[in-house]
């Protein structure tokens, strides 16, 4: 899903009642399915609602009238707004799940292990052999491999079988309304009416993940109206059905975002003793013959990729395996800025075409950072005048060069790497 996403889950009418029967209106509805959405399965009565539960319910429909009101004068016509806000329903779990901050990390050779697991493998191979004419059809038009586009498929939605569940007004009003990301969730909730109103899917089919991402490959609704294309010639840009529109809309992504055809990603690399660590940094980049003049070599023994623009990433550290990465790795992180995302879809676009897996080993016995050892580590180094700035919780390029500035100085590799033994040497 882009982030830009979340992600997960990408996508004549009467004219409205007055505004004051509306939020009525909403509020009654509103009210009613709330409280049905929160019955348990198996529950044949549902939870009664609360008088909390009707006031908040009283105040999302009060939010989704004066969300109307800036609607209309963005240009979406009457019809378009009650058939977007007729049922409208506040999802309390959408707003939950945004405002969750997971306190335990994932390592990156754990999420790699699922998500270019062998059984992922083996069904892409499947399920790109089942699908070679939209697949190829979108590659040659926008020069992003086939492997690439289905990578992405599989990592979004496992190939099309998961698409969520979530109906995408509903998800977006709610974050609108709870207000951490208002105006975020304001921008993307009308560009979902702006899809409804131009008929590419029935607001019964626009569904996707509680934060928005719709289809089999996870458009956030902006991202739907810049770079979804309807290949099929069906007149709909239909990212949930039409696999010629899923794979046209995803390759006119990555096309857009920079996408070099006929350039790799990158490749593993090993890097040769003695190694300035500092320079595996996303802001260090040169050419691949710049890299192999200072001992950067292929596993294989075949010449590095002919890069001209190419940053070295040490995923796990300097104690894990390395990578050579160009402009193609770079597009990806613009359809979901993880390293671990656009890594995973790297090697999975491999073992689709049937390359062999990553050769040098992970650091597993190492354990990464929650949250909280993080911020520790962070508010640490700020008092030992290594500044990373302010304390969050999160990995980012303030921090990795305040580790590397502390690792310099008391002589240990300068990867920008957290660890646990890290931390506990600075406290």
């Amino acid at each position: 899903m882009q982030q830009t996403r979340s992600r997960f889950p990408v996508a004549a009418f009467p004219r409205l009642a007055p505004t004051l029967l509306m939020i009525s209106a909403l509020a009654a509805g509103a009210a009613t399915l709330s409280a049905s959405a929160q019955t348990p399965q198996g529950n044949s009565s549902p939870a009664p609602a609360t008088s909390s539960d009707a006031e908040r319910d009283q105040r999302f429909a009060r939010w989704v009238a004066d969300f109307s009101t800036g609607a209309r004068t963005a240009g979406i016509s009457e019809e378009t707004l009650r058939l977007a806000f007729a049922d409208i329903r506040f999802i309390p779990r959408v707003t939950e799940l945004d405002g969750a901050q997971p306190e335990f990390t994932r390592a990156v050779w754990d999420y790699l292990d699922s998500a270019v697991s062998a059984q992922r493998v083996v069904r892409g191979q499947d399920r790109l052999l089942q699908s070679r004419p939209a697949v190829d059809a979108a590659a040659a038009r926008y020069g992003v491999p086939a492997e690439i586009l289905a990578a992405i498929w599989g990592l979004e939605s496992n190939y099309g079988s998961n698409t969520g569940d979530i109906p995408t007004i509903d998800a977006l009003a709610s974050l609108g309304f709870e207000g951490r990301r208002e105006a975020w969730a304001r921008s993307q909730l009308l560009a979902a009416l702006k899809i409804l109103q131009n008929r590419d899917i029935s607001r019964a089919q626009m569904i996707g993940s509680w934060a928005g991402a719709m289809g089999q490959t996870q458009f956030l609704p902006s991202n739907f109206l810049a770079y979804a294309v309807d290949a099929d010639g069906d007149g709909r840009r239909d990212i949930w059905g039409s696999l010629p529109d899923v794979m046209a809309s995803t390759a006119n992504f990555l096309a857009r975002s920079g996408w070099q055809a006929g350039q790799p990603w990158g490749m593993e690399v090993y890097l040769p003793q003695g190694f300035d660590y500092a320079l595996a940094d996303a802001a260090t980049r040169q050419p691949a013959s710049a890299w192999a003049a200072l001992g950067v070599r292929s596993g294989s023994g075949v010449p590095l990729p002919p890069l001209a623009d190419s940053a070295i990433l040490l995923p796990a550290g300097a104690r894990g395996p390395a990578f050579i990465v160009g402009p193609n790795f770079r597009t990806i992180l613009r359809y979901n800025n993880s390293t671990s995302y656009a890594l995973a879809v790297s090697l999975l676009s491999q073992a689709l075409a049937g390359v062999p897996a990553v050769q040098a080993a992970w650091p597993r016995d190492l354990q990464p950072l929650s949250r909280s050892q993080l911020m520790a580590l962070q508010t640490t180094l700020n008092a030992r005048g290594f500044d990373s700035g302010t304390p969050d919780g999160m990995m980012g390029p303030a921090t990795q060069s305040s580790i590397r500035r502390y690792q310099r100085s008391v002589g240990l590799a300068a990867d920008g790497y957290p660890t646990l033994e890290l931390l506990r040497g600075l406290q």
